[in-house]
Order: C-alpha cells, then sequence, then structure tokens
C-alpha cells in the first residue's frame, strides 16, 4: 500500500495514541505540524523497540534493524518512513538521533548487563536521549544536551519501572555494581530492594531537573508538551515510591483521569 503524507501521519498517530499513552497525552497540547512530527519519530522508535524485543532469531533482528537503518535512505513507502520522511524535511530532525535509536536496538541482542552506571548511561542515550535530540528539534531548540539529559531521565523510569518485564526477556538494566553495594542478591522486594530504588528514583531526579531546564529554551506550546511528559514521568516515579518500590505486583502506571490532571494542571500554569 502506497501512503500519502496525510494517510502516513495519520497511521503514526493512531500507532502513538494505542501504543504510548504517555507520548499521546503531552503531544496532544501541540500545535498539529508538530504533534504530527512527534508521532513519526515515536512511529520510528517503536518499530526498533518492537524488533529487538520480539521473538525473531538474532540474526533476523540484527537484518530488519539495520533495514529500518537503511530506510532513512529509501524513497519512503510504509507509512512510518513517509511520514518520518516529511518531519524530517520539515524540522531538520537529526539523522544521528535516528541512527543512535537502531544503535540501541543493536545493543539490547548484545548486552544484557551493565557493569556501571556510566555504561548504563551510554544505552540511554542512545534509546531515549535520542529520541529527546529529535524531538528539540521539532520543538525548535537547539539544547540538545538538556533534552539528551531529560530523555535519559525518563528511561531511568522505565527501567525502575519494567524490571519484571525486562527480566523476562532475560536482561537487567540496573547496574550490577549497585546490586552489589546494596547487598540485592535477587529482583524481588526486600529491605536492601528498596534502598537500591531510593537510590535510583534521586538519580532520575537529578536527571530530570537538569533536563527540564530545556524548558527555557521552548515556546509554551512544547514547554507545555515537555513537561507533560515529566509530569507523567514524575507521577510515575511517585507511584512507585508510594508503593515500596514493589514494581512487581502493584501497578506504577497513571490511570487516564490523572494523566488528564496532569494536562490540565499544566494548562492552568
Amino acid at each position: 500500500m502506497s501512503y500519502t503524507t496525510g494517510q502516513a501521519y495519520a497511521e503514526v498517530q493512531r500507532l502513538t495514541r494505542a501504543r504510548a499513552k504517555n507520548f499521546a497525552y503531552g503531544i496532544m497540547v501541540l500545535p498539529r505540524d508538530k504533534r504530527r512530527a512527534i508521532a513519526a519519530v515515536y512511529a520510528y522508535a517503536r518499530e526498533i523497540d518492537d524488533v529487538a524485543d520480539g521473538d525473531l532469531p538474532a540474526d533476523e533482528k540484527r537484518r530488519r534493524l539495520e533495514d529500518l537503518r537503511a530506510s532513512l535512505d529509501r524513497e519512503p513507502s510504509d507509512a512510518t518512513s513517509v511520514a518520518l520522511g516529511d518531519a524530517r524535511r520539515r524540522f531538520g530532525i537529526s539523522r544521528d538521533a535516528l541512527e543512535a535509536l537502531v544503535d540501541g536496538g543493536l545493543q539490547d541482542l548484545e548486552q544484557a548487563r551493565y557493569a556501571t552506571f556510566d555504561d548504563l548511561r551510554g544505552y540511554c542515550e542512545k534509546v531515549a536521549g535520542a529520541v529527546g535530540v529529535a524531538c528539540a528539534a521539532v520543538y525548535g531548540s537547539d539544547d540538545v544536551e538538556r533534552a539528551m539529559t531529560l530523555g535519559i531521565s525518563l528511561q531511568l523510569i522505565n527501567i525502575m519501572r519494567d524490571v519484571a518485564e525486562d527480566e523476562r526477556l532475560g536482561r537487567v538494566y540496573l547496574p550490577q555494581d549497585e546490586l552489589a553495594r546494596f547487598g540485592v542478591t535477587a529482583l524481588a522486594v526486600s529491605p536492601e530492594w528498596r534502598e537500591l530504588m531510593a537510590f535510583q528514583a534521586q538519580r532520575a531526579r537529578v536527571h530530570m531537573d537538569e533536563g527540564l531546564r530545556l524548558l527555557e529554551s521552548l515556546d509554551r506550546r512544547s514547554a507545555l508538551c515537555v513537561s507533560t511528559f515529566a509530569g507523567l514521568y514524575r507521577g510515575q516515579l511517585d507511584r512507585m515510591e508510594a508503593n515500596g518500590f514493589d514494581v512487581f505486583s502493584a501497578s506504577c502506571r497513571l490511570s487516564p483521569a490523572a494523566k488528564l490532571g496532569v494536562v490540565a494542571r499544566g494548562l492552568l500554569r
């Protein structure tokens, strides 16, 4: 099927609403052209994640990920490539950031443990950090350093929230030296686990506070979008803390009503 630009954007926005609830709530405050472009970036990142996390043999995953990289140079045909191609032309989205997303997917095939936070941070830069850089171009900011830092903070919260899901995929993103330092011998709730996760939470908050200085370079609606993303993730972090960091049996996700509340509070500020 061939897609017009309008059809392609409609499809990536449908995907965003279905698969990326935080993104969908955040971008609703943007003007149409920026909202569609952010959805195109998300759809590309989602395709990469789906390949890396899927059930295909590793060699086939690598082939498909490299094909997604190559699609950045081909004549677009599927909805994501048509929408992303148009968004790149309109907003000058960094190719390096998009390629970094592919590199992150490939890294997930090769590495399942991280010795230190410095090692983990390098991975985070390739995934959510790269999304932050790509989106900064859409927002109209050249403050890529803080966009990267904010993306890293959101990834750190994802890592905390998704410990059980990642373990089922054979991955442990929490730094191995910190697991040892806090005496955590199993991924399960314990006094040691709570201390470790409180440490992770503080790190995420420090990164978020620094990353949110990005708002200084944004127009009002872009700033509202970014602060909404941050508010939604901060709400998840607060929920984890309130649950005693039991990310195994208690839900750390916000309800639709709670998410709308974050958006509404931003609009009222």
